[in-house]
């Protein structure tokens, strides 16, 4: 089984974006070391809590100081977007990284402020078609619109044939049905919508559709939030981090920062603390916490239910020490092969 990590850039309690992205940056280093397959970086605009706000910056900066991992964006949010322009960036990102570079396509509608600021046309905002946009991404790529299209005859850096790999991210079967119609690979979210990771994954595997020199056969990554610690009690503690700031922005505070374990536990209810952290009653938890041992029969009986091709790494662990441990004992427990050490860190990061 692939492990492959989607890395927030997580503003640790008491430190500032600088050393969040430092922080992003030890963990590819990390993650590479350790073997893990991918890491992709996230795409949030006027978010606190993260310093990756665009993914293409950090894939460059992540690729030069790694030597094998793939390097992605999970995702691009393409409905804010041109498609020509998001296609030759991640065409230009292939050429200076070969065989490298994923890009994760994805849509959000994160508030009026946000949208409002990435809008080129604010007098006739235009209602993006996001499988025609996600269409004529591969189109630049491939070289596939049809004759007479406007864009037909136009290769996009031809001396590059290289693409890089496509992929749909989403949380429900819509999403799903679109990756498979379109011959790509699909990352379902299972951090947002655990419930129906089963049936869409399912879909897309059953709908799934080749198409010329994309994916010859289906391929699947599951998204889920996962703290593994040495003990039971130790990632039931650090996962409250993740429970409260999801209360916090379920309750309307959109500049809430990830807390420690220590403040986090004293905002959160006796009830919430006791939710599931594995799956009870065929039920996936949204936070998959808990040993080595505990964690891995949970992750075996989701990619055992979903089908998924590769797991992926999503957490909201405050402390980036805590955060790489529970790398560490990911990369034990599914026996990753590790690559060389990292390169040194550029810049010293905070204790």
């Amino acid at each position: 089984m692939e492990l492959s990590i989607v890395e927030l850039a997580t503003v640790a309690p008491g430190t500032s974006e600088k050393e969040g992205l430092a922080d992003a940056l030890e963990t590819a280093r990390h993650a590479d070391a350790l073997g893990f397959h991918r890491i992709w970086f996230a795409e949030h605009h006027l978010t606190p809590m993260g310093a990756s706000h665009h993914p293409e910056l950090l894939m460059a900066a992540a690729a030069t100081q790694t030597s094998g991992i793939r390097v992605g964006s999970g995702a691009v949010l393409l409905n804010h977007y041109s498609p020509f322009k998001i296609a030759e960036m991640f065409k230009q990102l292939e050429a200076l990284f070969p065989g490298r570079v994923d890009l994760g396509m994805g849509r959000a509608t994160a508030g009026k402020t946000i949208d409002l600021a990435l809008r080129q046309d604010r007098q006739n905002p235009a209602q993006p078609d996001h499988p025609q946009q996600v269409a004529e991404v591969l189109a630049w790529l491939y070289g596939t619109f049809p004759a007479g299209h406007a864009f037909a005859g136009n290769p996009m850096m031809p001396s590059v044939p290289e693409v890089p790999q496509t992929w749909l991210l989403g949380s429900s079967v819509g999403g799903s049905n679109l990756a498979a119609g379109l011959g790509i690979g699909y990352t379902f979210s299972g951090f947002i919508n655990p419930a129906g990771a089963v049936e869409a994954m399912r879909n897309y595997r059953e709908r799934f559709q080749p198409k010329g020199h994309r994916l010859a056969s289906p391929r699947s990554i599951l998204a889920v939030n996962i703290t593994v610690a040495d003990t039971h009690d130790e990632a039931r503690r650090l996962v409250g981090s993740a429970r409260a700031f999801t209360k916090r922005v379920r309750a309307g505070d959109f500049s809430a920062l990830v807390p420690s374990p220590d403040d986090a536990a004293g905002e959160l209810p006796p009830t919430e603390k006791e939710r599931p952290t594995s799956i009870v009653d065929g039920e996936w938890p949204m936070f998959v916490a808990g040993n080595p041992t505990e964690v891995r029969a949970t992750l075996d009986q989701m990619v055992s239910e979903s089908r998924a091709d590769e797991l992926m790494v999503y957490n909201l662990i405050a402390d980036p020490g805590d955060r790489r441990r529970s790398h560490e004992l990911l990369a034990e427990m599914f026996e990753l092969a590790p690559r060389s050490a990292p390169a040194p860190a550029l810049s010293k990061t905070h204790a």
